[in-house]
C-alpha cells in the first residue's frame, strides 16, 4: 500500500455499530462489563480508547512500525523514552536539539542520576568516542531543530546495534512522508504529532512508533502507569489532519524550496539553512534517507543583529510570530527567545543559533505571496 493510501486507509474501519466512514470520538471515560474482567479490550480510558487505538493504527502503518503508541504531547513522549533507564545509565544526544527536550534531560532527569552527554553527530563514527558501558541510547534529530544538521539515521543505527544501544529519532521536522527511520534500523521514532501530523495546529499530542513487541510492552506500560495519554477529540482530530499528509508535506516541500532559494539570494540574508541546498552539509545524506527536503528553513541577517531579526518578524503579515510549527499556515519564531531560550547563549552559538537566527514553518499558502510577504519584512531593515 502506497503512503497516500495508508495514510486515508491504514488502521481505520468503518464503525461497527453505524457503519459511519469516519472513526467516532468515543467521548467516554469508562466501559461496561458484563462480568468483572469481561472488558473486551477496554476498560478505563486512560489505558485504551477506540479513538486513539485507530489513531496508534494508522501511525503504525505511517512509520512502517508495528506499535504506534500516543501521548498528550511531544515531551510526553520523550518523557516516556527516558522512563526506560535507571540512575547511572548514560544517553548520547546530538547537541542540536529543541530546547525542551534538552530542558527534559537536563532539568528533569539529570536530577535522577542519568547522564546526558551532547555532542555533534554529523559525522557519526565521532559518536563511539563517547560511547561506554553505561551508555543505553542514542537520541537523534534529523533535520534538527534548528539548525536543520542532518544526521545519517542508518550509520548511526548500525553504531547502536553493534554495541547493543537502542537508537530514538525525532522524525517531527520531516513526517513520515518524508522519512522513515525504523527502515533505516531505529528502534523508536518520535513524533511531535502536534506539528505536520496534526497539521491543523488544533492539537497538541505526542507519539511513539517501535517495532520490537519487548519494548512496545515497556512503553506501553509507561503510557498507562503515568497517564500522559490524549483525549479522544484529539485523537479524531489528528486522524482527520493525517488524512491530507500526504497532499500538505508534498506543497509544504515545494514552498520550502522557493522561499529556501529566495533567501539565498536576498542582499540582507546571511546564511540559509535547509537542506536541499547541494552544499548543505550532509545534502547527500539527507537526499538518500528523505524523499523530500520539507517546509523548515532557518535563516540569519548580515550582522547578527537580535533587534533586526525582531524588526522583520514583527513586520510579517502572513508568516505569524508563534510557537510551533507543521501547520497549513506559515509561522516564524526566534528560537534565541523562544522555543531554545533555555540553552544557555554559549551552548547556542556552538551550532549556530545566534541572535539573529529566524525559523520559519514554510506553510502551503500561494509562495508567491509568501515572498511578497518575507521582502516587505527584510525592507524594514
Amino acid at each position: 500500500m502506497k503512503f497516500g493510501t495508508k495514510a486515508i486507509h491504514a488502521g481505520i474501519e468503518p464503525d461497527p455499530a453505524t457503519g459511519a466512514i469516519m472513526t467516532p470520538i468515543y467521548q467516554t471515560s469508562t466501559y461496561v462489563q458484563k462480568s468483572p474482567g469481561d472488558h473486551k479490550g477496554y476498560e478505563y480510558s486512560r489505558t485504551h480508547n477506540p479513538t486513539r487505538t485507530a489513531l496508534q493504527n494508522n501511525l503504525a502503518a505511517l512509520e512502517n512500525g508495528k506499535h504506534g503508541i500516543c501521548f498528550s504531547s511531544g515531551l510526553g513522549a520523550i518523557d516516556a523514552v527516558i522512563k526506560l533507564f535507571n540512575p547511572g545509565d548514560e544517553i548520547i544526544s546530538t547537541n542540536d536539539l529543541y530546547g525542551g527536550t534538552y530542558r527534559l534531560f537536563t532539568k528533569v532527569y539529570e536530577r535522577y542520576g542519568i547522564k546526558f552527554k551532547f555532542v555533534p553527530m554529523s559525522d557519526p563514527s565521532s559518536i563511539a568516542d563517547h560511547i561506554t558501558d553505561k551508555t543505553r541510547m542514542i537520541w537523534v534529530e534529523t533535520p534538527t531543530n534548528p539548525m536543520m544538521n542532518i544526521i545519517d539515521i542508518a550509520a548511526v543505527a548500525k553504531l547502536g546495534k553493534g554495541n547493543k544501544i537502542l537508537v530514538a529519532v525525532d522524525n517531527t521536522f520531516a513526517s513520515p512522508y518524508l522519512q522513515n527511520p525504523l527502515d533505516l534500523g531505529a528502534d523508536i521514532v518520535m513524533h511531535s504529532v502536534t506539528k505536520y501530523l496534526g497539521g491543523h495546529s488544533d492539537v497538541v499530542m505526542g507519539a511513539l512508533v517501535v517495532n520490537d513487541d519487548e519494548l512496545a510492552e515497556k512503553l506501553v506500560f509507561i503510557q498507562n502507569a503515568s497517564g500522559a495519554t490524549p483525549g479522544p477529540q484529539d485523537c479524531f482530530l489528528v486522524i482527520r489532519g493525517i488524512k491530507t499528509l500526504h497532499l500538505r508535506m508534498e506543497r509544504h516541500s515545494q514552498n520550502g524550496k522557493t522561499i529556501a532559494a529566495y533567501l539565498k539570494n536576498h542582499p540582507k540574508v546571511d546564511k540559509v539553512y535547509w537542506p536541499g541546498f547541494e552544499d548543505h552539509p550532509n545534502h547527500a545524506i539527507a537526499k538518500k534517507q528523505m524523499r523530500d527536503y520539507g517546509g523548515m528553513i532557518s535563516f540569519t541577517l548580515l550582522g547578527n543583529q537580535e533587534k533586526d531579526a525582531k524588526k522583520v518578524m514583527e513586520n510579517f503579515h502572513l508568516f505569524a510570530l508563534a510557537e510551533s510549527l507543521g501547520g497549513v499556515e506559515s509561522l516564524c519564531g526566534h528560537p534565541a527567545s523562544m522555543t531554545h531560550a533555555s540553552i544557555p547563549k554559549e551552548e547556542r552559538e556552538k551550532v549556530g543559533l545566534v541572535d539573529s537566527l529566524i525559523r520559519l514553518s514554510v506553510g502551503v499558502e500561494d509562495a508567491e505571496d509568501l515572498k511578497n510577504d518575507l521582502a516587505n519584512a527584510l525592507a524594514k531593515i
